[in-house]
């Protein structure tokens, strides 16, 4: 007995959900042994993370990434590595989220710069000070990428190409 798979064409369109992950880009900005960090609110909790946020449209992965660490941290940087992807698989798939991460120099801190709402301060931590405050991370992520960024991962930023249509 043969047996028929049904695949997407077999579906009319509308007919099934589609796995849409949200995309974020967060930048691992290190200077002198310490790490550019946003303290922010995150339901009614301050916690911190590094300088992030999704994708908008018409916008390369590293406009995006130059573009959120200037809003929530007032540095300029520039887009040195892709250090990591990660994939969060949540239970809730709206909250699915792609997270590129890269490593980025500083080219300039303009302080008193108007922050993005929802960001108390820019900070530069330690990386003994950001495992003390692993309890106020936003998630464990956080962490991972600067441990990833410390092991050495480096993938080259040609890896990835922006097509625009």
């Amino acid at each position: 007995m043969s047996m028929t798979v049904p695949s997407d064409q077999d579906q009319p369109d509308g007919a099934r959900d589609r796995y849409t992950p949200r995309i974020t880009v967060a930048a691992v900005v290190a200077c002198q042994q310490r790490f550019l960090m946003v303290e922010e609110w995150v339901n009614e909790l301050a916690v911190f993370n590094q300088p992030a946020g999704h994708l908008e449209p018409g916008e390369s992965l590293l406009e995006a990434l130059r573009r959120e660490t200037l809003e929530e941290s007032g540095c300029v940087i520039e887009p040195l590595h892709l250090i990591s992807i990660y994939h969060t698989d949540a239970l809730q798939p709206d909250k699915a989220k792609l997270r590129f991460n890269f490593a980025a120099r500083l080219l300039e801190q303009r302080h008193g710069a108007q922050l993005d709402s929802g960001i108390i301060a820019a900070h530069w931590l330690t990386l003994e000070q950001l495992q003390r405050q692993r309890a106020r991370l936003r998630g464990p992520v956080v962490l991972s990428c600067i441990e990833d960024y410390q092991t050495g991962v480096r993938l080259p930023l040609s890896a990835m190409q922006t097509v625009r249509t």
